[in-house]
């Protein structure tokens, strides 16, 4: 994939998520370059729904605008950077405020766990980022790389993270798969209320989300990603190389 290439998929990345409710006149979504780790593309601050490929930055993992500045960068791409820094497997990070995921970032009774299927990759051990316990009161925006760091710290090796009072922040091995994990998390969010309203839930085993995981198949993400292209009247391009290492071809 070129680079041109690879900067129209995060503008439809852009896209899907503003229409599938993860994103809406805020959050924001990047990718990693190809050939340099140490840097990654992403808008400048801008509604995601509005993003087109000349609006597409690059910028070092601390933060800093590489080229052409075709307006103010999001305070906020710290988060990138510092994901990117600490998690060489990273090729794509999302970090949105979608509605049914914040109140699990909240609440002191009921933590976000996958229910069904689709939604298994969000893994079982979701972690909590608590701004104000290394920062104290903020306005909980993630605006230096103190701040990114300390957040990918919690963040560990899983591949979503809640932060407390603000969104999440969802990782992947290529821009499809972080844009599939943000849409199924927010719709596996929005069930558990649903199933929470009823009694009991039965979550997924941490077996079944070991299974799930392993077996997420490039048709899989080629099915949702050319779906969602529709939505957004976004150009469709198959690349079976985009689900990463190790996901199978197998359907779901």
């Amino acid at each position: 994939m070129t680079i041109d290439e690879l900067k129209q998929e995060l503008v439809t990345a852009n896209h899907i998520l503003a229409h599938e409710g993860v994103l809406d006149s805020f959050g924001h979504v990047s990718v990693r370059h190809p050939t340099d780790p140490n840097r990654y593309f992403l808008s400048r601050a801008r509604a995601p729904e509005r993003v087109t490929e000349s609006d597409i930055m690059e910028f070092t993992l601390e933060g800093k605008s590489v080229g052409a500045e075709p307006g103010k960068p999001y305070s906020e791409r710290f988060i990138h950077g510092s994901v990117y820094e600490a998690r060489p497997d990273v090729m794509s990070v999302v970090h949105n405020h979608s509605a049914n995921v914040v109140p699990f970032s909240v609440s002191k009774k009921w933590r976000l766990r996958p229910i069904m299927h689709m939604c298994g990759p969000i893994g079982g051990d979701i972690p909590n980022w608590d701004i104000r316990t290394k920062f104290g009161d903020t306005n909980l925006l993630v605006t230096s790389m103190d701040m990114g760091r300390d957040m990918a710290r919690t963040l560990g090796d899983r591949p979503v993270s809640l932060m407390r009072g603000h969104g999440c922040i969802v990782t992947g091995p290529s821009i499809r798969a972080s844009v599939f994990t943000s849409i199924y998390m927010e719709i596996n969010a929005e069930m558990l209320f649903k199933a929470l309203s009823l009694g009991d839930v039965e979550y997924l085993s941490d077996g079944e989300i070991a299974a799930i995981a392993k077996g997420r198949a490039g048709f899989t993400f080629e099915r949702g990603w050319e779906n969602w292209c529709a939505r957004v009247d976004r150009p469709y391009v198959s690349r079976d190389w985009a689900m990463g290492e190790g996901f199978s071809k197998t359907d779901v």
